[in-house]
C-alpha cells in the first residue's frame, strides 16, 4: 500500500481531521511531480511535496482549510504557487496544489481504496472543487490505463470553483526476494524497508533473523529451506538478490532464477572471479549466454568499493531503483500481485 493511504487511514480511523494536500498540476522545473501527497493535521503533517518555502506556504493554507473546514463540510480549495522570487525557491515553475479537509466521514472511500491498492486494482479518484462538492468518487480505470496520472480539469476556473480532479492510482510496488539471512542482507532489509516495496526474505537458518516484532511492515520471513516454493510464488517482474553463506546453493539459485524468463533483475554478492566460475558452470548446464548476461555480479552500483554491509545495502538499493525506472521505462508495470476476494 502506499504509504501516505496507510497513514490517512490510520488517522481517520483514530478519529484526527486530516488535510489531503496534492500536487495537482506542474509547469516547468518543480520539486515533485503531479500525484505527490503530503498529510496535514493540528500538530504535524506526514510525507512531503518537496520542502521549502512551499511545503511551509502549503503547510499554512492546510492548517486554514483545516480550521475552515469544521464548519464547512468537505472543505476543498485549490491553490497556484510560483516557485520564483515570491517563494525564494530556484526551481522556476509553477504548480496548482488541491487541499481536501478528510474526517472519519471519509473514512468508507479511504478504506475501498486501501483495500483495492493491497489487492494492485489501479484506481481512479475523482474529486470536485465547485461550491456543493460531492463526495470523493471512485471507479476503475480504462483497461488501457496501468500506470499513474495526476489530471486537473479546470472547468469555469478556480475563481468560480469549477474544477474537478481525477487521478489514477496505480500500485506501484516492486517485489524483492531475498536469499540469505547473514550481516548484508539484513542491512539491505533496513533500507527497503523504506521503499516501496515488498520483501520475501529467505533463509532456512530461522535463528539467523531478527524478531519478529523487530521486522518491517513491508518484510516476510521464509525459512522453510525449501527454494522451490519460494520461486513459485514469486509473481512476475520480481527483483532477485542472492547472497547466502553457501556457494553451492548461490550456484542453485542462479540456475533457478536465471532459467525464469519473467524476472525484472538479478544481483548476487561476490566478485569477477565468482561471476566467472558460475558463468563456466551455467553455460555447461545449458543456459544461454544472454541469460547469464543479466546476472548482476558483483552486486551494487560502480564505483563504490566500501565492502562494510551498509554501503553494500545503500549501493544495492540504488542499484534496485534504477533497474525498477529503467524496467517502467520500457513499458513494463510494476509487480503484479495476486488478487485476493
Amino acid at each position: 500500500m502506499q504509504p501516505w493511504l496507510h497513514d490517512l487511514q490510520h488517522m481517520l480511523a483514530h478519529g484526527d481531521a486530516v488535510v489531503l494536500v496534492t500536487v495537482a498540476r506542474v509547469a516547468g522545473s518543480t520539486p515533485r511531480e503531479v500525484g505527490t501527497k503530503m498529510l496535514v493535521t493540528r500538530d504535524g503533517t506526514r510525507h512531503t511535496i518537496g520542502g521549502g518555502h512551499l511545503e511551509f506556504k502549503a503547510i499554512e493554507t492546510a492548517r486554514h482549510v483545516l480550521k475552515e473546514g469544521a464548519r464547512t463540510p468537505r472543505m476543498r480549495r485549490l491553490e497556484r504557487f510560483a516557485l520564483g522570487p515570491s517563494l525564494g525557491q530556484c526551481c522556476g515553475g509553477a504548480l496548482v496544489v488541491a487541499f481536501e479537509r478528510l474526517d472519519i466521514s471519509d473514512l468508507g472511500w479511504v478504506t475501498s481504496l486501501a483495500k483495492r491498492m493491497a489487492q494492485g486494482q489501479s484506481t481512479v479518484r475523482t474529486v470536485g472543487f465547485g461550491p456543493t462538492p460531492d463526495a470523493v468518487m471512485l471507479s476503475d480505470p480504462e483497461p488501457e490505463v496501468t500506470g499513474q496520472d495526476c489530471l486537473l480539469w479546470d472547468g469555469a476556473g478556480f475563481g468560480e470553483g469549477g474544477a474537478l480532479l481525477t487521478e489514477t492510482i496505480a500500485p506501484h510496488e516492486f517485489s524483492v526476494v531475498l536469499f540469505g539471512a547473514g550481516h548484508v542482507g539484513a542491512a539491505i532489509v533496513r533500507v527497503l524497508a523504506t521503499l516501496p516495496c515488498r520483501v520475501t526474505w529467505v533463509d532456512e537458518r530461522d535463528e539467523t533473523f531478527p524478531p519478529i516484532e523487530h521486522l518491517p511492515d513491508n518484510v516476510t520471513l521464509d525459512a522453510s529451506g525449501i527454494p522451490e516454493s519460494v520461486f513459485d510464488a514469486a509473481p512476475a517482474h520480481s527483483y532477485f538478490l542472492v547472497m547466502t553463506h553457501n556457494h553451492a546453493l548461490d550456484l542453485m539459485l542462479a540456475e533457478r532464477i536465471l532459467r525464469r524468463d519473467d524476472f525484472a533483475f538479478f544481483g548476487m554478492i561476490g566478485s569477477l572471479t565468482k561471476r566467472m566460475q558460475f558463468e563456466r558452470r551455467l553455460t555447461v548446464r545449458g543456459l544461454d549466454p544472454a541469460r547469464l548476461a543479466r546476472m548482476v555480479c558483483p552486486i551494487g552500483v560502480p564505483g563504490i568499493v566500501d565492502k562494510a554491509p551498509e554501503a553494500i545495502a545503500i549501493s544495492t538499493a540504488a542499484q534496485l531503483l534504477q533497474a525498477v525506472e529503467a524496467h517502467a521505462a520500457h513499458g513494463h508495470p510494476s509487480t503484479q500481485y495476486p488478487q485476493h476476494a
